[in-house]
């Protein structure tokens, strides 16, 4: 059995972080990506299907690639953020199955001339597998600033140009700049949102 997170620990990870707008002038060391991958990717997926895909552009040549896909808004914080991680979800994902699920070794049938169905479970694992970046990432020290307000076709013909990875949302990582932090929104109540039944 698990043992509950510390009070420090969640406040790192979910209940004082915040995302970000605006970074320090201080870079994000190589290894950083390859330790959130290897963090992110132990998170649990559908048939353990792993279907996220992942670019962190880092070199100014790249983020000039990117540049012009971004919506006005997320120019600076993703231009001036030490990385801007392109989070992608592979539309076959599941001819790696018999790999990744081997006591199933007809799971990836199931998805075979089923695009709709491909399309779902991707998507759907691949946001999760989003999700865990961004939770590697602050359990890590990094700070977070995920974003849609981009062109997903224009992202997806530059970086991902043979059609069967699409963009699903850019998370820019780095070292926050906290004194230009706006106070934190307000979130939904249990009663509102939830329910014990």
């Amino acid at each position: 059995m698990a043992a509950e997170l510390s009070g420090g620990a969640l406040n790192q990870i979910f209940l004082e972080a915040r995302s970000h707008n605006r970074w320090l002038d201080k870079p994000v060391p190589d290894d950083l990506p390859h330790r959130l991958v290897a963090i992110a990717r132990m998170g649990p997926t559908a048939s353990n299907s792993q279907p996220a895909r992942y670019i962190f552009v880092k070199t100014p040549q790249a983020k000039q690639r990117l540049e012009p896909f971004l919506d006005e808004g997320n120019k600076v914080k993703t231009m001036t953020a030490p990385v801007c991680a392109i989070i992608g979800y592979d539309l076959t994902f599941y001819e790696n199955l018999p790999r990744f699920f081997p006591h199933r070794p007809k799971a990836r049938n199931a998805f075979i001339g089923k695009e709709q169905r491909a399309r779902t479970v991707a998507f759907r694992n691949g946001s999760l597998q989003g999700a865990y970046l961004i939770l590697a990432a602050r359990a890590l020290g990094l700070d977070t600033g995920p974003m849609s307000g981009f062109d997903n076709a224009g992202v997806d013909q530059e970086f991902f140009p043979n059609g069967q990875i699409k963009s699903n949302f850019l998370c820019a990582l780095g070292y926050g700049d906290a004194c230009v932090l706006l106070p934190r929104l307000p979130r939904s109540s249990f009663d509102e949102i939830a329910q014990i039944i």
